[in-house]
């Protein structure tokens, strides 16, 4: 790669550091991302140094650093978020705990008031998306302020003389509706040749494949989602299809149809060497009375281990002669806190102890774990796969396992009369009331992993009503990251846990819901405009002493799954939708919550 011109990331574990990386890859430009203790010598070579954000405060103890002599190299620096803080920091300016308007959750408007040269061809004013808790409060010397939000005057800063910048937003991510821009001028700062493409990484990546193989075979495990299918084609095309064998588990928590599906579409695909098991009473005997979600994800990862040990015994599949494949991407191992830096947000399946253990010893291999969703659809495009397959929905690994929700008693907030009244006087103005709910959901604020608890809200509102005040909400209230819509009944009298597990009835109506809502979404036409929409189960009874779950819709618009907003459908049809599943349920809600600060999944 010396050919390639390069700009090094700093990762301070933020959930984008490798988002950040692709987007400048996107640009044109090769990226490498560096350890943060990575001294100034290694990075003089570099066209650009980006210090990426972070879940850490920058005052605390032990907070990751930077070797100071960076700042000595003149070579352009910007920093994001955390990196952004740190830098102001080492420089000599302040950073304090923000309280109230100086914490920023999700969308925000800010005004350009200098238009410097990384803020080039920017609008006026324009929207950027905020993860933080803490806030520069005084500038360095040299540093000037270049835009403001509402809640933080320092949303960009810099020293033109130097060429170092600090953005407080998140400019990688696509709710940025200008970040591209702003890193393409960071991109011209630097002086970067532009000769980095996807394409490249193929050849690359193939390369890389048949040196670590070597004179083995892979053993896949397939879904038949997109992920796991590219990463099927893309071994096939770098050690030929007699040398790579598929495993495709039937857990028991597919979609309704799903096994038959997918077999059709690897068989259309060229895939020959494909075993199917059913694994689903086994699935269902070992995760019968769990009800933790980080324990229903390991005990998945480790039968999933299981099975294909079994299998290829069965197979009498030499284990030297053979390695594991998969079709991990970089938001499994970043959620995972899989970057020296990254806060855990939740465990992936194939991020279990087993699954780290056998990366370490070698004999796994993950061709896809450097790129995310939409760079995989590309590569998967350039490899001739069928549209169908390419552009399918995410499907989690461990299916409909993980949107079962499980409990065995109410968890309320602390005080949450309280907190309910607290949140009523918020809505009154908008002439909308809200109840939160009895159990918590995994979400992702500040780089952090949040377990908290959803509000639902109840009321004539529109789309865009709904979307000022979900941010709003979980801004303003800490013990709530996700906010809900009541569909269906019309309002809520009384809420009380349902006990469950995950078991065979339970899953078996989610399918029918999910069948239902898939169908659906395909009939409107807006199942390519939505990314995702999975349907949840959760353990909650509302309007009735039947003790019957509660259906939610998790629509969503995204590009590579590291933000995304709610998709706002069209209402009427979203209400005959809700009318559709109101048998299956005690009541239908719909998720607008965006990411951050609710995750994609419930766990």
């Amino acid at each position: 790669m010396n050919q390639h011109s390069k700009i090094a990331i700093l990762d301070y574990g933020s959930q984008y550091t490798h988002l950040l990386a692709t987007r400048i890859r996107r640009l044109g430009v090769y990226s490498e991302i560096l350890d943060t203790e990575t001294p100034a010598t290694t990075l003089k070579d570099y066209k650009g140094i980006i210090l990426s954000g972070g879940p850490a405060s920058v005052y605390a103890p032990g907070a990751p650093q930077a070797d100071p002599a960076i700042f000595d190299l003149k070579i352009p620096i910007l920093g994001v978020c955390y990196g952004h803080q740190l830098m102001t920091q080492m420089l000599g300016g302040t950073v304090e705990r923000g309280t109230g308007k100086g914490s920023e959750y999700g969308k925000a408007q800010i005004t350009i008031t200098d238009p410097a040269a990384l803020l080039t061809g920017i609008s006026p004013q324009t929207q950027v998306w905020m993860s933080h808790g803490d806030r520069v409060t005084a500038l360095p010397e040299g540093f000037r302020i270049l835009a403001s939000s509402k809640d933080d005057p320092y949303s960009v800063v810099g020293d033109p003389s130097r060429n170092f910048y600090g953005i407080q937003f998140h400019a990688e991510v696509k709710h940025t509706f200008e970040g591209k821009k702003i890193l393409e001028n960071f991109i011209n700062l630097t002086g970067a040749s532009r000769d980095w493409n996807l394409g490249d990484f193929i050849e690359q990546k193939t390369q890389e494949i048949r040196t670590q193989v070597g004179d083995r075979r892979v053993f896949m495990l397939v879904s038949g989602g997109v992920d796991s299918s590219v990463a099927f084609v893309l071994l096939e095309k770098a050690i030929g299809a007699e040398n790579v064998y598929g495993l495709f588990v039937d857990t028991g928590f597919m979609r309704k149809g799903e096994r038959e599906q997918v077999e059709e579409m690897l068989q259309k695909a060229g895939v020959k060497n494909l075993h199917v098991e059913d694994a689903s009473q086994e699935f269902f005997r070992q995760l019968a009375g769990v009800t933790d979600p980080e324990h229903k994800r390991e005990i998945i990862g480790r039968v999933f281990l299981e099975i294909q040990k079994r299998v290829s015994e069965n197979l009498k599949l030499n284990p030297d002669e053979w390695l594991l494949g998969q079709g991990t991407i970089y938001p499994d191992t970043i959620e995972s806190g899989g970057t020296k830096r990254a806060d855990k947000i939740k465990t992936h399946h194939n991020r279990v102890p087993e699954i780290e253990e056998l990366i370490r010893c070698g004999r796994i291999i993950e061709p896809l774990a450097d790129l995310y969703k939409d760079e995989v659809r590309e590569v998967g495009t350039r490899l001739g796969l069928p549209e169908q397959m390419v552009w399918r929905h995410p499907f989690p690994g461990p299916g409909l396992a993980v949107r079962i929700l499980c409990t065995t008693a109410a968890d309320w907030p602390e005080n949450h009369q309280d907190l309910d009244a607290q949140i009523n006087q918020f809505l009154a103005p908008h002439h909308l009331t809200a109840h939160t709910l009895p159990i918590k959901s995994v979400g992702v604020q500040g780089d952090e992993r949040t377990y908290r608890h959803p509000v639902v809200i109840q009321g004539p509102a529109t789309w865009e009503q709904l979307e000022e005040i979900a941010p709003a909400l979980t801004n303003r209230f800490s013990e709530i990251n996700r906010v809900l819509y009541l569909l269906s009944p019309d309002k809520i009298e009384t809420v009380q846990i349902n006990p469950g597990d995950l078991n065979p009835n339970r899953t078996h109506l989610l399918q029918q819901a999910d069948h239902i809502a898939m169908n659906w979404l395909r009939q409107i036409k807006k199942d390519r405009e939505v990314w995702q929409m999975p349907t949840v189960l959760l353990p909650v009874s509302i309007n009735t002493t039947e003790l019957h779950d509660t259906l939610v819709l998790r629509p969503i618009i995204s590009d590579e799954a590291m933000t995304a907003n709610f998709a706002q459908l069209p209402m009427p049809e979203v209400r005959a939708l809700a009318q559709l599943l109101a048998p299956f349920a005690s009541a239908v809600l719909y998720d607008i919550t965006n990411k951050p600060p609710g995750t994609i999944e419930w766990e």
